[in-house]
């Protein structure tokens, strides 16, 4: 392709060529492919994937972590040295005139002296380990944290495909209705039904769209709570989940879920890290009621006119404070205290860990109780009725107000067992945060 610029003026300059529509055409598609196209399509994840975002992008969790890196930096505090004490002094200035001259440096004394606390009863180790302590009841505090945050993450997700799947219900009996519709509508046109009956089903169609749209909002709701959790931009239409959305009949028995409960709940391990860290600090209150001395030396330069040689003087000296009155009495006892309020605290941590575990347990097998018999026999019955139903209204042996009751029957059977999974989903979910690990997936 041959082009011609000339000058067209005012210092512009004109592309004349032949083909100039296909020319700017083919620059005009170089320039967007320099440019990033955005992606619209959705964004499907599973539940490992949202709490491996949630885990590393949840602002709460986030901040909790910070908790724990300022705890660690006071162990660094805690077992610093103490600061010496540097001291200068001077003694012997003239304040009048020497022989008719003033000079009121001559004869000054000089000391300059330095002096040092000396701890004693190992009173910086002691402080590093109940610094450290104490960061260790605030990673276990961190990780507790995590895990009711997870139950509401993972609540928050059950709900999710909860709603997907009774989206996908609403759908499937708005299709089956409209089918229903279809063959009334075609009974009507030759005679078969009448037109009262045809208005009281076409006027019972609002029910199923009331239902896919209010599925629809579920939905909606469900997806921005996981997204809020996982503090995600993302649009929720653009958003969605993937997973099982089934229940299983295998659970651990109650006493090994207890004794999981018992090795693996954070707040249980506080509570008895707490009872470490309170006994460390009764240690450490006995040790800082000692004594602790305070080394000092100086030096001294002071010409003596008795002594020529007594130029250059050291000494030193050791302080002792006397424990007489304050051998820190109050903070032993209250640190010998607070060991019985921690110890009181680690046994309710126990019985609540424990009741936890029950009480989650008894949910899961009441709801898995109520289960069984819809897979085993409702499911199957409800629809069975509706379509033996359906067929006998069709063909005249049965009326308008029995269909109407079966397919309400065979709608809320199924809407029952889709909750009961959510129920079971959710109750396992509360299982997992009583024990402190996944034992139900």
């Amino acid at each position: 392709m041959r082009h011609k610029l000339v000058n067209c003026g005012r210092g512009n300059v004109c592309s004349r060529a032949l083909g100039g529509v296909a020319f700017v055409a083919l620059l005009t598609g170089a320039a967007f492919a320099l440019f990033p196209v955005p992606s619209f399509c959705q964004q499907t994840v599973t539940w490992e994937q949202v709490r491996d975002k949630f885990q590393a992008s949840n602002p709460t969790l986030q901040a909790a972590q910070i908790n724990v890196d300022e705890s660690r930096a006071n162990e660094t505090t805690a077992y610093l040295r103490p600061n010496p004490d540097l001291s200068l002094s001077t003694d012997g200035t003239q304040i009048a005139p020497y022989q008719g001259v003033w000079q009121p440096l001559v004869g000054t004394v000089y000391v300059p002296g330095i002096s040092y606390l000396h701890e004693r009863q190992h009173k910086r180790e002691l402080r590093r380990q109940s610094a450290q302590k104490a960061t260790d009841i605030a990673t276990s505090q961190f990780r507790d944290q995590d895990r009711t945050l997870l139950f509401t993450l993972r609540s928050a997700f059950v709900q999710t495909l909860q709603q997907k799947a009774i989206l996908a219900l609403a759908k499937a009996n708005l299709d089956y209705y409209d089918k229903v519709l279809s063959i009334s509508s075609e009974r009507f046109r030759v005679g078969g039904m009448a037109k009262i009956d045809l208005d009281r089903l076409e006027l019972q169609r609002v029910q199923y769209e009331s239902d896919l749209e209010s599925a629809r909002v579920a939905l909606e709701a469900a997806k921005i709570q996981v997204l809020m959790l996982l503090n995600d931009r993302t649009p929720a239409d653009k958003f969605d989940v993937t997973g099982p959305f089934d229940f299983s009949d295998h659970i651990s028995s109650p006493d090994e879920l207890r004794r999981m409960a018992l090795d693996t709940r954070p707040d249980l391990k506080a509570a008895v890290q707490a009872v470490d860290k309170a006994k460390t600090d009764h240690q450490l209150a006995i040790a800082n009621g000692s004594a602790d001395p305070t080394f000092s030396s100086w030096y001294t330069y002071n010409s003596s006119n008795n002594n020529p040689y007594a130029k250059h003087t050291i000494g030193a000296s050791v302080n002792i404070p006397l424990r007489i009155f304050d051998r820190n009495q109050g903070e032993k006892a209250r640190t010998q205290i607070d060991i019985g309020r921690n110890q009181r605290l680690r046994e309710a941590a126990e019985a609540q860990v424990l009741s936890d575990v029950d009480s989650a347990y008894v949910t899961l097998v009441s709801t898995l109780n109520l289960l069984r018999p819809y897979r085993d026999k409702y499911l199957k019955l409800a629809e069975e009725t509706r379509n033996k139903i359906r067929f006998s209204y069709q063909n005249g042996g049965a009326s308008l107000l029995d269909y109407l009751d079966a397919e309400k029957a065979y709608r809320d059977t199924r809407l029952a067992y889709l909750n009961l999974i959510g129920t079971y989903l959710t109750a396992g979910a509360q299982l997992n945060m009583a024990v402190g690990q996944e034992v139900i997936q």
